[in-house]
């Protein structure tokens, strides 16, 4: 279940404008773990799941497609306690943070990166 698909549109394209960054195309794939470990495997040699991969198009702008496992947004929502909701807002918020450039593969990356979700889950539409 999503959030309000309207508010959730305008929610991430404020997180664009905040981060300054033009918005050309944007698509959210929602996947089975299954699914998404397999393009884990076939395009970053990764065998292992994930929440969410970003294939990004223009360093530019956000351009590019986010798959998003819900099984593993489930998993997450349960194992940290909060919604359903509130989870897929933070790993889509978080593949639109990797299209507007930030990365979280070293530790002060990744602080930034979930500062960066925190503030903007703030204001969220869940």
């Amino acid at each position: 279940d999503l959030p309000d698909q309207k508010k959730l549109v305008e929610w991430l394209l404020d997180i664009a404008r905040e981060e300054n960054k033009p918005v050309f195309e944007l698509t959210y794939i929602f996947t089975s773990d299954e699914y998404l470990r397999q393009i884990n495997i076939e395009h970053l040699q990764h065998d292992y799941y994930t929440d969410v991969i970003t294939f990004p198009y223009d360093p530019e702008a956000i351009h590019g497609d986010i798959f998003i496992s819900s099984d593993r947004v489930a998993d997450n929502a349960q194992t940290n306690g909060v919604s359903f909701s509130n989870e897929l807002c933070r790993v889509m918020a978080h593949g639109l943070l990797h299209l507007a450039g930030y990365g979280d593969k070293t530790p002060d990356e990744a602080k930034t990166m979930r500062a960066k979700e925190d503030h903007y889950l703030r204001k969220a539409v869940s």
